[in-house]
């Protein structure tokens, strides 16, 4: 990170800072993606960049974050959808290519994809 030198330099961070904040929390739906050394060599990274460059491609407005071994390597990649107050959904094994169905069945319409769910967590 580059040296603050004026007070302005930090007044327009902190307003920058902020509206990263603002961002995060107005996203209804947070994504996690298991990225410890088990996911990664099971393609995590591959998964990851297929859900930003669908959000980013279709406008959806929510909130990606990582996570290190979630604990179920076998089942790796692991992606977790938290919609507003609906359970957490854990999907397993998961590729690129099952990112769109991911998103538009269960981000934006609202149904779990229930054949590759490995896990639940009450809201």
């Amino acid at each position: 990170m580059p040296q603050l030198k004026s007070l302005e330099e930090l007044r327009a961070l902190r307003k920058q800072l902020q509206k990263d904040v603002q961002a995060r929390t107005e996203a209804a739906t947070t994504i996690t993606v298991g990225m410890g050394t088990c996911g990664i060599a099971a393609g995590a990274r591959e998964v990851m960049s297929a859900i930003l460059d669908e959000l980013a491609t279709r406008g959806i407005n929510a909130h990606v974050t990582t996570v290190g071994c979630i604990g179920m390597c076998s089942k790796e990649p692991l992606v977790d959808v938290k919609r507003a107050d609906e359970p957490k959904i854990t999907y397993g094994n998961v590729t690129p290519a099952m990112v769109p169905r991911i998103l538009d069945e269960h981000v934006i319409g609202g149904r779990v994809v229930e054949e590759w769910v490995v896990a639940r967590v009450a809201a």
